[in-house]
């Protein structure tokens, strides 16, 4: 999925907040240092997202080994997972 944010504004403590504006008017704010160098308000940005199965079975794989170490050390059986 991509879309296109146009690059409005920076915002907060240090104008550290880049804010974009997709085309339906929502807004998305984002770090500075995830903008592309030299990317400046007015500017036009492609913005897109896709899944990561591999990284989704890799958290997954890592919770369950978490919760699986917790419930070890939970005498009582009282944390619930």
């Amino acid at each position: 999925m991509s879309t296109r944010l146009s690059f409005d504004r920076f915002e907060g403590k240090g104008k550290q907040i880049a804010v974009l504006v997709a085309d339906d008017g929502a807004t998305l704010d984002v770090p500075r240092s995830l903008l592309p160098s030299g990317a400046k308000p007015g500017d036009v940005l492609s913005f897109s997202l896709e899944l990561d199965p591999g990284a989704t079975a890799k958290l997954a794989q890592e919770t369950r080994r978490l919760q699986d170490d917790l419930s070890k050390r939970d005498p009582g059986g009282d944390i619930k997972l």
